[in-house]
């Protein structure tokens, strides 16, 4: 096989329209040689959240330009390309169908090797573009749309431990926005406000901490939080429920986490005490601040992504994509976008009325 596989990747799964070059180095681990982001911020923040059909024909709009933009930044002549990789999943269908068609279009036209990527693999694998990790290693995903616990046994090979059976992280952060008045995105702004407040003004719960295993759930926090918004008499109080809501969060995360690394270690092949977590709440820095002492405590070694690859991006579509060449993970051009695309298909799907656990 090819020394240093060089591969375009292309996201478009939710409101970003990204495109972007990695090239494999001789230590295996991957240069960003372009990694270009246009966000969609501005069209959605009237509405308070991603409007589907706006995101999608802004997609169409903006992707053979973002896509050129990656080619020319990355000095790499097109045809030099080793292979491409698009999102195919999960998100939104209308948003996932431009990115992946038009992935399939060049690879098609250019005749060159074609990827479908797993968001989430994307999300998992991110770490190690520029730093060398071994697996297997604890994951935490945690994004707008998904919060996991994942025993990473390599590409393609996962084992979910836990899972939200209701909102995901970056959602509860989103609609704790909202309710505080905030503008989209959400996450940014709360992590803004907590900083202003008193994280014991207010007790909030934290549903089904010492039950469920490491599964988590955010809902009746989220409720809580609607409650105690309409009461609220002026900023300095919108300060404190932001704060109280971060704590609540990393109090939820510390103790979940604890779970999960017990998990972990049952499989007495799982020696090496790694724990990565990616996806775009990792960019918080109270939740970063939080897991870090935790690993320190239970003896893991923490790894995040830079701050740039936490969020939606392409490089981390392109490497996955890579990685998955290597292992001989190549689709036809057939292959269809899915909403919805676990990493451990294996895993029971949790969400719904009438949930034990």
């Amino acid at each position: 096989m090819k020394e240093k596989l060089t591969f375009l990747g292309i996201e478009t799964s939710c409101d970003e329209t990204a495109a972007a070059v990695v090239r494999e180095k001789n230590d295996g681990t991957g240069e960003i040689l372009s990694n270009i982001v246009s966000s969609q911020v501005e069209e959605h923040k009237e509405f308070g959240g991603i409007v589907p059909e706006l995101a999608a024909r802004a997609h169409v709009e903006k992707i053979e330009f973002i896509v050129q933009q990656a080619i020319k930044k990355s000095n790499v002549d097109i045809n030099n390309l080793d292979g491409i990789a698009a999102t195919a999943g999960p998100g939104l269908i209308v948003s996932l169908i431009v990115g992946l068609n038009t992935g399939k279009a060049i690879a098609g036209s250019l005749g060159k090797p074609f990827v479908a990527v797993n968001h989430l693999e994307g999300h998992a694998l991110s770490p190690t573009i520029n730093k060398k990790i071994e697996f297997p290693y604890l994951l935490l995903l945690i994004s707008g749309g998904h919060t996991q616990f994942l025993e990473v046994n390599g590409v393609n090979k996962y084992k979910r431990l836990g899972t939200t059976i209701d909102d995901a992280l970056g959602e509860a952060f989103d609609k704790t926005a909202r309710l505080l008045g905030l503008e989209f995105p959400g996450g940014p702004k709360v992590e803004e406000y907590a900083k202003k407040g008193n994280e014991n003004f207010f007790t909030l719960p934290k549903p089904i901490l010492n039950r469920g295993g490491c599964n988590l759930s955010f809902a009746g926090l989220k409720t809580a939080v609607l409650k105690i918004s309409k009461k609220l008499k002026n900023e300095k109080e919108k300060y404190h429920l932001a704060a109280s809501f971060q704590k609540t969060i990393n109090e939820i995360l510390y103790e979940k986490t604890k779970v999960a690394m017990s998990e972990f270690l049952k499989n007495k092949k799982n020696k090496k005490k790694t724990f990565v977590i990616a996806g775009g709440v990792a960019s918080n820095l109270s939740i970063r601040n939080n897991l870090i002492e935790l690993a320190k405590e239970k003896d893991f070694i923490p790894v995040f992504p830079p701050v740039n690859l936490c969020s939606d991006n392409a490089a981390m579509i392109a490497w996955a994509g890579i990685e998955r060449f290597k292992i001989n993970a190549i689709d036809n051009l057939e292959f269809p976008s899915k909403a919805r695309w676990p990493l451990d298909s294996s895993a029971p799907f949790l969400k719904g009325p009438g949930l034990k656990i």
